[in-house]
């Protein structure tokens, strides 16, 4: 991962165009090519980012060229001129002004989240009880690796349509933006696609049902005793 502190001008064209103005901010390259500018403040949320896979160039500029064809708010502090490229052909252009702080270091391979007992053996329960989701559903992989994080579960629904599932044990819209971003990556995968998603969880809470519902993503409440057998609805009362 590079880390670079420094001045620095963005500008996104896409689907639609962005402008940050000249302001000193944290710039994270990270291995799997993605590139997120971030402000002191929004917790982990960029200001803007570019996923993977993406393309960088860097333009010196030398003292007294004129770059103000490219960018905006441009001064002649400029040093260089960063264009990240996405796959879907939209570009990031960061103008960069004076660095404070540029350095590299490698993480090597992560191991992933360690998750809490109660949800890592509700991940084991429902690996092994996959028509939980539907009737047909068969496991095609536990913790099956995204260049961005492991994605809990891959199944395959009764239709033979690959479907990713991130297990919680209490669904926020931390859960759905994660998943979210699975699906984004593996629908890009032409051998893949279409991958659907489904959110999983003890509890689910509103807002991430909603933000759920909104991006096509099914959510499954989960009973965790009764996938250990515990809860036989057989043996109830009422």
């Amino acid at each position: 991962m590079r880390l670079v502190i420094a001045q620095c001008q963005v500008d996104y064209a896409g689907r639609l165009t962005a402008h940050l103005p000249m302001a000193k901010r944290l710039i994270m390259v990270k291995a799997d090519t993605s590139v997120s500018i971030h402000a002191d403040d929004r917790a982990y949320k960029p200001l803007n980012w570019m996923s993977p896979p993406c393309t960088m160039t860097v333009q010196e500029v030398l003292p007294g060229t004129d770059v103000a064809a490219t960018t905006q708010d441009i001064d002649s502090q400029i040093t260089q001129v960063w264009e990240v490229k996405g796959p879907q052909g939209d570009t990031l252009q960061i103008s960069i002004g004076q660095i404070y702080y540029d350095a590299e270091h490698d993480f090597g391979v992560d191991p992933g989240l360690q998750k809490d007992g109660v949800e890592a053996h509700l991940q084991a329960l429902l690996a092994e009880n996959p028509t939980t989701f539907g009737e047909g559903w068969q496991l095609v992989q536990r913790e099956y690796y995204t260049p961005i994080g492991p994605v809990d579960l891959l199944l395959r629904n009764d239709e033979g349509q690959y479907v990713a599932v991130e297990v919680k044990r209490r669904g926020e819209i931390d859960g759905v933006e994660q998943l979210t971003r699975y699906l984004e990556l593996m629908n890009r995968d032409p051998l893949m696609s279409p991958v659907s998603g489904v959110f999983a969880a003890q509890q689910i809470k509103p807002q991430a049902r909603t933000l759920a519902t909104d991006r096509g993503i099914s959510c499954v409440t989960v009973n965790y005793d009764e996938l250990r057998g515990l809860d036989n609805p057989e043996d109830r009362l009422f």
